[in-house]
C-alpha cells in the first residue's frame, strides 16, 4: 500500500514536470503560484531569525526596529557592535569559502542569466547567516537582498527535485526571486518588472505572466494570511496644481546627478576594501567600525532605514537634519557594502532618495510662496522613485513600485516625469547601473557556456 501511494505521488510530479516542460500554461502558473508560496515562506523565515538575533542584542526595544535598539545602547556599545556583527558575520563568510564547496551560482542573478539555474544550498545558508549577523547588529545595508536569494534558492531546489532543463529551472528561479521581492516591499507588479526588466533584460510575456501569478500569492501569503505590514506607510500624495510638474522635473534633474556619484562612492568602497591587506573579516569589522563611529553622532545610520524614512514621509525634519542624515547614511552604506557584507543597496537607495526629495520640497518652500506647493512628504516619495530609476536604469519598474506604495493616482504625472528625466540624465553620465558589473559578467559566462557546451545551454 505504502509503494503504491508512493508511486501516485511521483506520477503526479512527473505529470506535472512533463506538463511544465512542454510549456503548458495551466502547469506553468501552477507550478508559479507553488514558487511565490515557499517564496514568501522563506522570507519570513529570514525576517524571523533576523529579528530573534535583533531580540537577543536590544531585549525589548529589538521590535521597534535597529535604530530604536541603537538608541537604547551606550555611545561606546554603538561603537563596537557593528564591528563585532561585522568580523562574526566574515568569518562565517570564510569558512564558507574554505570547507563548503562552490555549486551553482553565486547569487540569483547569476542563476537566472547564466543559464543553469542552478544555486548552492550550502553557500545560501552561510551567506544567510552572515548576513543576519552583519544586519542584526547595525549593518546599513538592505535585509531584501538575502531574503530574495533564499527565496530563490528553494525555487531552485525545487526545479532540481524535479529534474528540469536549464531554461525551466531558470524561469523556476526568477518566480522565487520575484516571490522575495514582492514579499519585501508589497508591490506585486514591481516585482514581477523588476526581474523582467533588470534581470532577464527583456518584458514578454512567456516570463511576465508566470511571475505576476505568483507575486500575487506571495503577497497574499505576506500580507493577508500572515498580516505582514508594508515597510514604508505612505502618506496621501499632494499634487497641487498642473505647473508644479516642472518643480518634479528639477527633482528628477537632481536624482539624475546624484545617482552616479552615489554609485561611484560605493565602487571606490568596494575597490578601496578589497585593497586593504587583511583578511575578510577584518575588512568586515573595520566597515562596522566606520558605521559604528557615525552612530556615535547620529544612531538613525544603523539598519536599513524604515522607521527614519516613515519619520520622514510623515513629519516636518528641519533641513539641516536631513542633510546630517542623508551624508551620513551614503558614507555608512559605503562602508557596509564596500567591507563586503551579504546584503541589499536596494532599500539604502529608497533612503537616500527620500532624504533628497525631502531636502528638495524643503528649500522649495523657503523660495517659493507658500500654499502653491505639495506637502515636502510629496517630494520625499517622489524622490525614492526618482533616485531608484537613475541607479537601477529601470525607470517603469520604479514607477510601478511608488505607485504600489502610495495607491495613489495622483502620483502618477510627477513621478513618471522624474523618472524618466533622472533615468536619462544618469545614463548620460554612468552608462553603467548599480547591477551592469554583475550582469555582465554572467552574460560574458553565459556566452562561454554557451560555446562550449553541446547542448548551447540547454
Amino acid at each position: 500500500m505504502a509503494i503504491e501511494i508512493k508511486n501516485r505521488k511521483w506520477r503526479w510530479l512527473n505529470g506535472l514536470r512533463d506538463r511544465f516542460i512542454a510549456d503548458n500554461l495551466p502547469a506553468t502558473l501552477f507550478a508559479a503560484a507553488l514558487m511565490g508560496l515557499f517564496g514568501a515562506l522563506a522570507t519570513v523565515v529570514f525576517r524571523e531569525l533576523l529579528g530573534w538575533a535583533q531580540m537577543v542584542l536590544g531585549g525589548e526595544d529589538a521590535p521597534h526596529g535597529m535604530v530604536s535598539l541603537a538608541r537604547g545602547l551606550d555611545p561606546w556599545q554603538r561603537f563596537l557592535t557593528p564591528a563585532l556583527g561585522g568580523a562574526i558575520a566574515g568569518v562565517i563568510l570564510q569558512m564558507a569559502a574554505r570547507w563548503l564547496p562552490k555549486r551553482g551560482a553565486a547569487d540569483y542573478m547569476e542563476a537566472i542569466s547564466i543559464g543553469r539555474g542552478v544555486i548552492g544550498l550550502r553557500q545560501t545558508l552561510a551567506r544567510s547567516l552572515s548576513s543576519i549577523f552583519s544586519i542584526g547588529s547595525g549593518a546599513s545595508i538592505g535585509r531584501e537582498g538575502p531574503m530574495v536569494q533564499l527565496a530563490a534558492m528553494f525555487s531552485s531546489l525545487t526545479g532540481r527535485f524535479l529534474l528540469l532543463p536549464p531554461r525551466h529551472l531558470r524561469l523556476l528561479v526568477a518566480c522565487g526571486a520575484t516571490a522575495g521581492i514582492t514579499s519585501a516591499y508589497n508591490a506585486p507588479i514591481a516585482g514581477a518588472l523588476f526581474i523582467s526588466e533588470i534581470v532577464f533584460g527583456v518584458i514578454s510575456s512567456a516570463t511576465l505572466v508566470p511571475l505576476v501569478v505568483l507575486s500575487v500569492v506571495a503577497n497574499i501569503v505576506t500580507r493577508q494570511i500572515l498580516h505582514y505590514d508594508a515597510v514604508f506607510h505612505m502618506p496621501h500624495f499632494e499634487f497641487v496644481s498642473g505647473w508644479e510638474v516642472i518643480n518634479y522635473l528639477g527633482l528628477g534633474v537632481m536624482a539624475g546627478l546624484v545617482a552616479p556619484q552615489f554609485l561611484r562612492l560605493l565602487d571606490i568602497a568596494r575597490a578601496t576594501f578589497s585593497r586593504l591587506p587583511f583578511p575578510l573579516w577584518v575588512r568586515m569589522a573595520l566597515g562596522g567600525l566606520i558605521v559604528g563611529a557615525l552612530s556615535v553622532i547620529n544612531p538613525e545610520v544603523w539598519g536599513n532605514g524604515y522607521s527614519v524614512v516613515n519619520s520622514m514621509l510623515h513629519t516636518q525634519w528641519a533641513w539641516q537634519a536631513v542633510a546630517a542624515i542623508l551624508l551620513m547614511k551614503i558614507l555608512a552604506t559605503a562602508a557596509s557594502a564596500g567591507s563586503g557584507a551579504v546584503g541589499g543597496v536596494f532599500t539604502p537607495t529608497l533612503f537616500v532618495g527620500a532624504a533628497l526629495g525631502a531636502l528638495y520640497g524643503t528649500g522649495l518652500q523657503a523660495l517659493l510662496p507658500a500654499g502653491g506647493l505639495s506637502t515636502v512628504s510629496s517630494y520625499a516619495v517622489v524622490g525614492m522613485g526618482a533616485l531608484l530609476a537613475a541607479t537601477t536604469h529601470a525607470p517603469l519598474m520604479s514607477i510601478l513600485m511608488i505607485f504600489e506604495m502610495t495607491l495613489s493616482y495622483e502620483v502618477m504625472l510627477p513621478l513618471m516625469l522624474a523618472c524618466i528625466t533622472g533615468y536619462v540624465i544618469a545614463h548620460r553620465i554612468r552608462p553603467e547601473s548599480v547591477y551592469a558589473k554583475s550582469l555582465a559578467n554572467n552574460r560574458r559566462a553565459q556566452r562561454i557556456v554557451a560555446k562550449t557546451s553541446p547542448d548551447k545551454g540547454e
